[in-house]
């Protein structure tokens, strides 16, 4: 199963709903695609909620690190709701733990943007 994605605004937050697998090819792709479209758009609060994404592998890893890049580098906030306990245990032991702001709770995410 690849990844899907749907957008939706929430008081000036872009949620980017992803379902399926990070991986190489289709999925990483799909990704940078919807960050690189929101921010040509001029959206640039992204929140993507993880809760329905079972698996990310080492392409998928390097696809959220050059999205929060990305729109960082444009004035912008990349943020991580819902990692389920293997993509959690999969930042921490990367480390990326640390370099995301994630939430469990969509509204206090949503209300964490400038």
């Amino acid at each position: 199963m690849t990844i899907k994605a749907n957008t939706r605004q929430v008081d000036g937050v872009t949620v980017v709903d992803l379902s399926g697998r990070i991986t190489l090819g289709e999925g990483s792709t799909i990704l940078r695609d919807t960050v690189r479209e929101l921010l040509g758009r001029g959206q640039k609060k992204i929140l993507l909620n993880l809760g329905d994404v079972n698996y990310i592998d080492s392409s998928g890893i390097g696809e959220l690190v050059s999205g929060y890049t990305t729109v960082t580098n444009q004035g912008g906030q990349l943020k991580l709701l819902n990692l389920t306990k293997k993509v959690r245990d999969l930042l921490q032991i990367t480390k990326l733990i640390t370099v995301f702001d994630i939430f469990d709770e969509e509204t206090a995410a949503v209300r964490s943007f400038t």
